[in-house]
């Protein structure tokens, strides 16, 4: 589907002149600015009369490199309430005690000293910083410091819709909103958790409210979203957004790779192509973003380069975490504990050294963040080994992106391929699931489809060799490089037997994990793509198509899984078709294990295969 229709579907359902809340309570028209206006006017005094007042900047936030480090996070939580796959494990991460966290007025208490040095702007991180209870009242503190222009705060947008009228009134100047997808199922697969429809409220209610623009972080991973970055782009032709694409980034527990990082370079390529006319704002100082603006869209889109071109050299950052230790770099090693000296006492003379003392010490790039082994290309990257035991204590320090989740119920919101579109549905007590969407679905589930049709040519030529093994016997890749290329199908099934506990809650989308059926499908898309990752000795496959089918069997208490893959080139798909089927299979298990033990995995076979040397095979 194409990205502009998908923006217009978005801005309806961001833009409906009358929608419920999940309180039940109507929410109107958005009308940017009218709601803050005071609150605008205000700030921009604030503003005027702190540039005519500047003071010198503290040498106490001035490192040996001449960067004045203006800009503060404050972690105000380690928990959050989403799972985000490359942010922490389904389990979570072990949590500090709560006596040694940083209680609200050492917050308050280290906000003024470094206010008083110079700091200007601070946000509020986590965890997610709006699961703490007196975040308003953190807040409105921070708004009578003297000296302080800009409060954010940034926010997996869950909470959102229901605190931000009190958070602006209390001085809330800047909302960052961490989402990587529109496709509602593939929320609950990323970040475990449902809740896409509250994040939805809480971009509109924050239009609503006047912010402009409204940040929506995105963390772009290839093979999981990178094909939703025009539709991402779209939004920004009626709404006061800012799209921020984020390289994917290694910390200590996401399994980081460098195949899942989608460059800079990249992003801006695909988004040309679909819009030569965007142009380069100019960069702010101190910015970590690389701006764009198509002519003529209300909004903008930027570009966070943290690995392909580090942004160290303008560094104004520093980072509190919710223990209460200062870092000086979100990549180094070293912290030091402000909580610690102001548990002992320390007078603020004391501090400020502690303080100057760490921000002298900061190094001019993190060069201790390194490759994983030779996986990246040097050309792409600028640093030059990787060892993961030096990226410590990261697993809950990640607040750039807390991320957000899944099924809204209300709303359809279309993606373009590979992964084809979705229509959610429940309350048909026999469920159909398929990646592909038909004109006369019916909306009570997802169409069962017909798999690309196969010739009945009977069973394939066999051969008395293997063609996987050279003369001497030892496994070899074969070469396909004299091959025609032709369209190639495959089809692949598998069953799984539930029993009959496990499948009535699958039926009934009643998994505590969540939807069985969508996860599985995702999986199993996923998994075509990466079979060639999977078995060694299969050629890469770039698919055209890929389409899940997951269809309920009562009889049986079974899932049947039908997997289709469709490609150009010189190399059959069947891999990638049974590889998705027994992923999906796989996925299925792992879904409802909690529940039974007592799963039968089975029955994977190829169906049918078309293209190709060797002729036509369908299974009779």
């Amino acid at each position: 589907m194409a990205a502009r229709p998908v923006s217009r579907m978005v801005r309806r359902v961001l833009r409906s002149s009358f929608r419920s809340c999940s309180s039940g309570a109507p929410v109107t028209q958005p009308r940017p600015g009218e709601p803050s206006q005071h609150a605008a006017e205000e700030l921009s005094r604030r503003r005027q009369f702190l540039r005519e007042h500047a003071a010198p900047f503290s040498a106490f936030l001035t490192d040996s490199f001449g960067r004045q480090h203006s800009y503060l996070r404050i972690s105000l939580t380690e928990k959050c309430n989403l799972r985000c796959q490359y942010c922490m494990p389904e389990e979570g991460v072990p949590l500090t005690p709560k006596a040694d966290l940083l209680t609200t007025e050492e917050i308050l208490t280290l906000a003024r000293l470094f206010v008083k040095e110079g700091v200007d702007k601070i946000r509020l991180t986590g965890g997610e910083p709006l699961i703490r209870p007196d975040v308003v009242d953190i807040v409105a503190q921070l708004h009578q410091l003297e000296g302080l222009r800009t409060i954010g705060v940034t926010t997996n947008g869950i909470n959102l819709a229901r605190l931000l009228p009190r958070l602006q009134k209390a001085g809330l100047s800047a909302i960052n909103i961490s989402l990587d997808t529109l496709v509602p199922a593939k929320f609950e697969f990323i970040v475990r958790r449902k809740g896409f429809h509250k994040v939805m409220e809480g971009i509109h209610k924050a239009i609503e409210l006047g912010y402009n623009p409204v940040k929506v972080n995105c963390v772009v991973m290839r093979g999981l979203n990178e094909d939703e970055l025009l539709n991402f782009v779209a939004l920004t032709e009626g709404l006061p957004l800012d799209v921020r694409f984020i390289e994917y980034m290694p910390f200590d527990g996401n399994k980081w790779n460098f195949r899942k990082m989608v460059s800079y370079k990249e992003m801006l390529d695909t988004l040309r192509q679909q819009w030569p006319e965007l142009e380069q704002l100019p960069e702010e100082e101190s910015s970590t973003a690389k701006a764009f603006k198509i002519p003529g869209f209300r909004g903008q889109v930027s570009f966070i380069t943290s690995m392909s071109e580090h942004f160290c050299g303008t560094c104004n950052r520093l980072r509190i975490t919710a223990d209460g230790n200062l870092k000086v770099c979100l990549f180094g090693n070293s912290e030091v504990s402000l909580r610690d000296h102001l548990r002992a006492g320390a007078s603020e003379e004391e501090l400020l050294r502690i303080i100057g003392a760490a921000v002298g010490r900061k190094k001019r790039q993190h060069a201790e963040l390194f490759l994983m082994r030779q996986d990246s290309p040097p050309a792409l990257l600028s640093f030059s080994s990787w060892d993961p035991l030096r990226v410590q204590g990261l697993r809950h320090r990640m607040s750039f992106s807390n991320q957000v989740a899944t099924l809204w119920k209300g709303c359809w919101v279309p993606q373009t391929p590979p992964l084809a579109q979705w229509w959610l549905g429940s309350g048909s007590p026999q469920r159909h699931y398929s990646s592909h969407l038909d004109s006369d679905t019916n909306p009570k589930c997802l169409s069962p489809v017909s798999p690309a049709p196969a010739a009945h040519s009977g069973p394939l030529p066999t051969s008395d060799q293997l063609t996987h093994v050279d003369t001497e016997g030892r496994a070899a890749m074969v070469d396909v490089g004299q091959k025609p290329d032709t369209e190639r199908v495959a089809v692949a099934s598998a069953v799984v037997l539930l029993g009959p506990v496990a499948f009535k809650l699958v039926q009934e989308n009643q998994l505590k994990k969540g939807d069985a059926l969508v996860v599985a499908q995702l999986a199993g898309i996923q998994a075509a793509k990466l079979t060639s990752q999977l078995i060694p000795l299969c050629h890469h496959v770039a698919l055209s198509h890929i389409q899940v089918r997951l269809e309920l069997d009562s009889t049986r208490h079974a899932v049947v899984i039908q997997a289709s893959c469709r490609a150009w080139g010189p190399t059959g798909v069947e891999m990638e078709a049974l590889t998705s089927a027994a992923v999906a299979a796989l996925t299925l298990y792992d879904m409802c294990k909690a529940v039974s033990r007592d799963i039968v995995l089975g029955e994977i076979k190829l169906i049918s295969k078309t293209g190709g040397q060797r002729g036509d095979f369908h299974r009779t």
